[in-house]
């Protein structure tokens, strides 16, 4: 039993949480993603995309649920394993030697944060639509909730736009330090592979980056429109 304890109490168990949830993450980021991109093949494809989302009913939720808990287990470990970090070392050096430390890895605790602070933002404004009650009232010709005019509506405002870009961004730098970290802490390092696993990460950070940020410029650059006969 004292054994279970202090594994459950080590940082083994933190890294491993941490890289857990954080491959949940990552593969929600890819699904969600690939929903937003819905918006390229218009109005109705969008809706019909939420509207199936939405009939998932109970099941959404459970989703829901299942996401939020790795979202707190992942901030809770990656806070934990830093204060840990720190407390190992109350002294700080002379002379810091952080030439094999890069930025991503030096500054994932203050990235994580901000993303965090951006997607309880986000959830505000397209999700729960708090900040934007006018989104409620959007129905498209089917009676259906009008996802898609939302979304234009929503990055036709230069600064929610601006607030996004700046935090996809900081999410690509987040991403490009913690997907390779996550294939070490499962145990997938060696040096023959480490070197592509780096590369792999890096597209993939960047893969996810340019699919969210193609939204706002979409309609920045009039490839997304509003749909015909809604005036604002």
């Amino acid at each position: 039993m004292a054994a279970l304890v202090r594994f459950l109490q080590s940082t083994i168990l933190s890294k491993v949480v941490m890289a857990g949830t954080g491959l949940v993450l990552v593969l929600f980021l890819l699904g969600h993603m690939a929903g937003n991109l819905q918006m390229y093949f218009g109005q109705e494809k969008m809706n019909v995309y939420a509207e199936t989302l939405q009939s998932l009913g109970g099941l959404l939720w459970v989703i829901r649920a299942f996401l939020l808990l790795c979202l707190v287990l992942h901030v809770i470990t990656s806070i934990r394993l830093k204060a840990l970090n720190l407390s190992a070392r109350p002294v700080p050096y002379t002379i810091k030697a952080t030439v094999r430390a890069s930025l991503t890895s030096r500054t994932m605790i203050w990235t994580g944060a901000l993303i965090f602070f951006f997607l309880a933002y986000h959830l505000l404004h397209f999700t729960i639509r708090v900040t934007n009650p006018i989104y409620a009232e959007l129905i498209d010709v089917a009676g259906r909730m009008d996802v898609y005019t939302m979304v234009v509506l929503g990055f036709q405002d230069v600064l929610i736009t601006v607030t996004y870009v700046i935090s996809m961004l900081l999410l690509g730098f987040h991403l490009f330090h913690a997907i390779a970290s996550m294939f070490q802490t499962l145990g997938v390092n060696h040096p023959r592979y480490t070197p592509m696993i780096e590369t792999g990460s890096a597209v993939l950070a960047g893969v996810i980056v340019l699919g969210f940020l193609s939204i706002p410029f979409g309609v920045l650059f009039g490839w997304i429109a509003l749909p015909a006969g809604v005036i604002v």
